[in-house]
């Protein structure tokens, strides 16, 4: 059977554009399926680019004007008590998050990528050794990097992600923060069981917001105008200033899924669960694993390179010490014990670890 593709990968997500990148940068023929019109609207992430993503992928290409640097990490008690932290050499980029995903899909059109907005993903059948996709025609690999909520991963029997965060920002542009070069972060049981709120100062203005674990028997989502009318005096925010824009949505926090590949489909990004355990930052690792996935699938087609799903399998991270610490943080978070210990040597050692990537000497 002549296929008209030899990947189709659905979803523009930061995982799914580097896994077209890197099929098309080994001459593939790669189409991308995007159900939205733009692909900077209705977005899930926070775009917070850690030092390694910024400066050892193709995110390194962002357009200055998109990113704002942030040094290090103010931490929040719940008594809103706050210590500074801060690696040497250490960074962040907060993003202008929807005008890196359209830069990004111009990145794909630019290479070579067929991008096509506005056609979801529906359905697709194995047939010899091709996938059929609905609407589209044949492929000779499908990747999944449609979300949390894969449709490939449904359609083609794979892992399904089962544990969650639920997430809601709220920015307001043209804002300050009164300390604009640190990512506060704040650790309050009531309000973000599970996780934290958060607030960062990006090229546009100001980003706030609250995450908790997403459980059946927990209603609701995150109450985060309490939150900011918690904090808001604390990080400079004037009070009556609305919010420009929303995003809310679930996050994946159980580590990778299994199986993550099949025959001729494998799942990356947040459909795979390539998602710290711990911060829920993904945009790294999820970038990472699916250069990885479109090398190997073609080294695969192209040299007789190992099985795809294998090399992707090996490629997603374990994140067995991150999730230990979620599983503490899901049965055990108590408030008294940040605020009693902030500040000190053990908590300055995690929180290293956690924020910076940090490893006890000798590590590798």
């Amino acid at each position: 059977m002549r296929c008209s593709w030899d990947v189709v990968v659905v979803g523009a997500s930061f995982a799914g554009a580097a896994c077209a990148l890197a099929a098309r940068e080994a001459g593939l023929r790669v189409c991308v399926l995007e159900r939205k019109r733009d692909p900077g609207i209705r977005l899930h992430t926070t775009g917070i680019i850690v030092r390694e993503a910024a400066e050892g992928t193709a995110l390194a290409g962002i357009p200055p004007a998109l990113v704002r640097r942030v040094d290090g990490v103010r931490l929040y008690a719940p008594g809103l008590r706050s210590v500074a932290l801060q690696r040497r050499d250490y960074y962040f980029l907060a993003t202008d998050t929807p005008a890196v995903m359209r830069w990004l899909a111009g990145e794909l059109e630019r290479a070579g990528v067929e991008l096509r907005l506005m056609q979801s993903f529906t359905d697709a059948r194995r047939d010899g050794e091709a996938w059929q996709v609905a609407g589209l025609g044949a492929c000779r690999w499908l990747v999944g990097a449609d979300g949390a909520k894969s449709r490939v991963a449904m359609r083609a029997g794979l892992g399904r992600v089962r544990d969650f965060l639920y997430g809601v920002e709220h920015e307001f542009d043209g804002a300050t923060l009164a300390e604009p070069d640190r990512l506060h972060c704040f650790i309050d049981r009531a309000l973000a069981p599970g996780y934290v709120g958060w607030a960062a100062q990006n090229p546009r203005g100001v980003q706030l917001g609250l995450a908790f674990r997403h459980r059946e028997d927990r209603a609701g989502v995150p109450d985060i105008d309490a939150f900011r009318r918690r904090v808001g005096e604390r990080l400079g925010l004037d009070p009556g200033r609305r919010a420009t824009a929303t995003r809310a949505g679930l996050i994946p926090c159980g580590g990778p899924v299994r199986p993550l590949a099949a025959p001729g489909v494998i799942l990356t990004g947040d459909a795979a669960g390539i998602v710290s355990p711990v911060t829920a930052g993904g945009i790294h690792s999820a970038w990472r694993h699916g250069e990885a996935v479109g090398r190997a699938i073609a080294a695969h087609l192209l040299a007789g390179g190992p099985d795809p799903g294998h090399v992707a399998a090996r490629a997603a991270p374990r994140y067995r010490g991150k999730r230990l610490l979620r599983w503490a943080y899901d049965h055990l978070q108590q408030d008294w014990p940040f605020d009693l210990l902030l500040g000190t040597p053990p908590l300055r050692w995690a929180a290293e670890r956690i924020y910076f990537h940090a490893r006890p000497r000798g590590a590798r």
